[in-house]
């Protein structure tokens, strides 16, 4: 599978140093994000030291949570932005004192060009492919401010089937901490369905530190957000990339179209 946003281009897209952004006017006061839509590397990277199969396995990026994230934003009327580099060159969901912000190895796969980093090599990572991003997420909900005093932010990731060897039974992960609003209702509208296996805080959970884009950019701030994970597996075709979407458009639409859930979490009822 090639990267999803490598060649993406068309109206409302801002392709930048860093990421990709799609304006739309939005029919909610949300915003879609995805930290690691891509597993493209910057030439002079030369890699990292690995082969472009490696890269393109999920330690590279979330595979498939690019072309869901689109497809959720566009159905929802939602802007989007997402991460246009791999998280190997920087992961733009961990803290910048993070030990795996520029790992050394992922998954078991040493990645030779991330060894040794010196401090100079990791400032300027930082400063061209990181601060870029989160940038443009604040200056998005800023924008989105002006609809509502709490926007909501809405992350889309994906995982492997198998990790460690031990094998991830759910189909999808709904990530939250302290604030529910959107998670326990999406769980519930998932888990109504009876044919999904959901997890809650599975297999990753909201309250684990390495979850930045949460935690800077809507935790912190009181407003109303979620982590979505999605089975890797299920998205390996066109059909599950579309069934999938579908499926979160039908539970995530009724949720963001109420009116109240725009209130920071001090303030929400």
């Amino acid at each position: 599978m090639s990267s999803y946003i490598e060649n993406k281009s068309g109206p409302g897209r801002q392709r930048q140093r860093g990421y990709l952004r799609v304006e739309r006017s939005p029919r909610q006061p949300a915003l879609m994000v995805c930290d690691h839509a891509s597993h493209t590397l910057p030439p002079e990277y030369k890699g990292l030291g690995l082969t472009l199969r490696q890269r393109r396995t999920h330690i590279g990026w979330d595979i498939g949570a690019g072309e869901v994230a689109e497809r959720l934003a566009a159905g929802l009327g939602l802007p989007l932005i997402m991460a246009a580099h791999s998280r190997l060159l920087v992961d733009c969901n961990r803290r910048l004192d993070d030990p795996t912000v520029f790992p050394a190895s992922s998954d078991g796969v040493a990645v030779p060009g991330n060894v040794n980093l010196r401090r100079a090599e990791r400032a300027a990572r930082a400063s061209a492919y990181y601060w870029p991003y989160h940038h443009a997420i604040r200056d998005a909900l800023r924008e989105l401010e002006a609809v509502a005093p709490a926007p909501a932010v809405l992350a889309v990731h994906s995982f492997t089937p198998v990790m460690q060897g031990r094998l991830r039974p759910w189909q999808i992960g709904v990530l939250w901490d302290k604030d529910s609003r959107i998670a326990a209702a999406l769980i519930t509208r998932l888990r109504d369905r009876g044919d999904i296996v959901v997890g809650d805080n599975e297999p990753y959970s909201g309250r684990h530190p390495a979850d930045f884009t949460l935690d800077h950019h809507a935790e912190a701030e009181g407003r109303p957000h979620v982590g979505i994970e999605i089975r890797q597996d299920l998205l390996a075709s066109p059909a599950g990339i579309v069934q999938w979407s579908d499926i979160l458009l039908d539970a995530l639409r009724p949720i963001l179209e109420d009116p109240q859930l725009y209130q920071h979490r001090s303030q929400a009822v």
